[in-house]
């Protein structure tokens, strides 16, 4: 039951520092605090893939590499995430239909993207893994994600209409 806990609250923090690390004004010292706190939350996210998997010492020879892979790939969609959710922030007071579509036609983008990289990983992962554990970092991968959508949620307000 502790070992839950644990996850589920190592799960958030990583979801609290992936959100810490939205973007910043361009200056100097906060783009090397933002790829510290990037670095951590890479790491941090590692740690608990690691701490889950129950890998031997060979799946883990073959699995690491095709996790690092997939991790950069994910990076620069979550990386499209924020950016899409900086455009909404700019646009939030002044949202007009035709800038409401383009946000959302981006959202539906990305999450397409979404899938595709997660269909395209299948059979590596499959390669380098047992199904079970295949299925394990899915659901590993699909906490984590739950996690960034419900701190975005909570702190995204809903777009303004006329009526």
């Amino acid at each position: 039951m502790m070992k839950k806990h644990k996850v589920v609250l190592t799960v958030f923090l990583i979801a609290a520092v992936v959100l810490a690390a939205a973007p910043v004004p361009a200056q100097e010292k906060a783009a090397d605090n933002m790829q510290i706190v990037l670095e951590k939350a890479r790491a941090d996210k590692k740690l608990l893939v690691a701490g889950n998997m129950q890998l031997t010492e060979a799946e883990g020879k073959v699995f690491w590499p095709v996790y690092e892979r997939y991790q950069d790939e994910l990076f620069l969609l979550r990386a499209r995430t924020l950016k899409l959710l900086d455009d909404y922030a700019d646009s939030y007071e002044k949202l007009t239909n035709e800038m409401a579509k383009k946000l959302l036609d981006e959202y539906m983008t990305i999450e397409t993207l979404r899938l595709k990289l997660h269909q395209a990983y299948l059979p590596k992962f499959r390669k380098a893994l047992p199904d079970k554990k295949v299925a394990r970092y899915y659901q590993i991968e699909n906490k984590v994600q739950a996690a960034l959508m419900y701190e975005f949620a909570r702190k995204i307000p809903l777009a303004k209409t006329d009526g």
